[in-house]
């Protein structure tokens, strides 16, 4: 199974990121993300044995970090993995905390095929793959998205129109 970490938005934030997408004109190839797939990835935990989703799953509930709320405020574009998406400039820091947090006990548990952290976090939402050429970014209406729970999510490997499906959520707490 492939997995990872995941905050995961409720209709009226899926809206506001469809509405955003809808905004960014991408030429070519690429591939927008279907609607269903938005997220803002934590931890990808990468290739497991289903043996190990027990482990996954009391990781995910031993976290206890408040919700926060994420502000959207830019279209990016990232050229390597060829992406387009949108940017919280800012980060708060429960979200911060919680990715830590998860890297770290990830690592201790080395609960993944990719246990190691990355550098930072760049709190992002993923609009469309495959996008070989830097668009036109255009200048975007900021919006807030109030986190509420995170998810462990299945990335099934079978394709280009592959819908993620959340496994388990737990709440963040209210501030």
């Amino acid at each position: 199974m492939r997995l990872f970490f995941a905050l995961w938005p409720d209709a009226d934030a899926r809206e506001r990121v469809a509405n955003a997408a809808a905004a960014l004109r991408l030429g070519g190839d690429a591939r927008p993300l279907p609607r269903e797939n938005y997220h803002v990835t934590l931890a990808f935990v990468g290739e497991v044995p289903p043996s190990r989703l027990a482990v996954l799953q009391q990781i995910g509930r031993a976290q206890r970090f408040a919700g926060c709320v994420i502000r959207f405020d830019a279209y990016d574009y990232w050229p390597d993995p060829q992406v387009a998406v949108l940017l919280a400039r800012t980060t708060p820091a429960p979200l911060l905390e919680l990715w830590t947090r998860l890297h770290r006990d990830l690592a201790l548990h080395a609960a993944g095929s990719n246990p190691e952290c990355p550098h930072s976090l760049r709190t992002h939402i993923t609009l469309a793959r495959e996008v070989a050429q830097a668009p036109v970014l255009p200048a975007m209406s900021p919006f807030s998205w109030r986190t509420r729970s995170f998810s462990l999510v299945h990335s099934p490997t079978r394709g280009a129109g592959s819908v993620y499906t959340v496994v388990d959520t737990w709440p963040l707490l209210d501030k």
